[in-house]
């Protein structure tokens, strides 16, 4: 059965995997996706303005709107002949928005997000207005997804000095072969008491195992192929799917991150929600990011050499017991 984490700083329980629903095209099947996600006690539903007909699917089949927690997103143009109908402003918020809430058939957001970071709206001009729906009560919370750390460190810092509401969840794509976010992202988010989504973690199908891959394996790269055979090697080992060694991997190194386990039909799901239950021993952490090596690169892996160093810290560095400390930036990085 799911377990919980709370949201943010918010206090919102939400499930430990959230479903992604941009995949899913059929009505009947997106209600047995549905019931089959909330009978393992999963309420934490990923959804978009621009998913086709995801909004209006679970519109139509949500029968319990206060037993889950929807979060949505906007940005992502509505008319692309209009210059107005994309974008962070707040006309194209308020537009999406509403358009959001008439699809989805309820009166309010549990999580707006902002979809993708626009270069050419001010941060401060988003989070007023994110701000201005939230205290409508048309909007609960606020997260923003592929946006720069520092583009959301500014604006979490902004909305605490003009008591607005901040982005409490930050969503972002995660797996053993894309490992980014550990850079800054995710040590940003954690320093900020917020919940990262996370978006391919089976990376589009390649880390699924050779019965759930999306894409063909002749075309993967050296180290796509790498990766698939030591999470295939790590998932014959412990008995399990590959997938669910996969979406272990991308809970195992931050609290924080939720998974976003995107399907298109109830068997995968039930495949998947299986992965709740797997913590991966610290040898096959070692062996999978051994497959594919991943470096911080500067300053992140700088500053570690500088916190082991008698050069900066004295004499005394390995005897000091750090207050806190980023798992992220702690020990090897495959």
């Amino acid at each position: 059965m799911m377990r919980y984490r709370l949201f943010g700083r918010t206090g919102l329980r939400v499930s430990e995997l959230v479903l992604g629903t941009m995949a899913i095209d059929d009505v009947d099947e997106c209600r047995r996706i549905l019931h089959a996600f909330a009978d393992a006690g999963g309420n934490f539903i990923d959804t978009a303005s621009a998913y086709g007909a995801s909004e209006e699917m679970l519109g139509t089949v949500i029968d319990r709107r206060d037993r889950f927690v929807i979060g949505t997103k906007y940005t992502l143009t509505r008319d692309t002949s209009d210059p107005n109908a994309s974008g962070n402003h707040r006309k194209n918020l308020i537009r999406s928005l509403e358009q959001s809430l008439r699809r989805l058939r309820t009166d309010y957001i549990d999580v707006y997000w902002v979809h993708v970071w626009d270069r050419h709206t001010p941060i401060e001009e988003t989070v007023r207005a994110l701000d201005e729906v939230v205290r409508t009560g048309k909007v609960l919370y606020i997260g923003i997804s592929d946006a720069p750390a520092w583009v959301v460190a500014q604006a979490n810092t902004l909305a605490h000095s003009r008591d607005q509401t901040a982005f409490a969840g930050l969503q972002v794509p995660y797996n053993l072969l894309q490992r980014d976010i550990e850079r800054e992202l995710l040590p940003m988010a954690e320093a900020f008491g917020m919940s990262v989504t996370t978006w391919a973690p089976l990376a589009r199908g390649i880390l699924a195992g050779a019965t759930g891959r999306r894409t063909d394996p002749t075309r993967h790269t050296e180290r796509e192929r790498a990766a698939a055979a030591a999470v295939d090697t790590v998932a014959a080992e412990l008995g399990v799917p590959p997938a669910h060694v996969a979406l272990a991997w991308t809970r195992h190194r931050s609290p924080t991150v939720l998974p976003i386990v995107g399907v298109s039909n109830a068997t995968q799901l039930t495949q998947n929600l299986g992965a709740t239950g797997l913590t991966l021993p610290d040898d096959a952490v070692a062996a999978l990011e051994a497959a594919v090596p991943f470096e911080l690169g500067f300053p992140g892996d700088f500053i570690a050499e500088c916190d082991r160093s008698p050069h900066v810290y004295g004499d005394t560095v390995h005897r000091v017991d750090a207050h806190h400390q980023h798992r992220t930036n702690t020990g090897g990085h495959g």
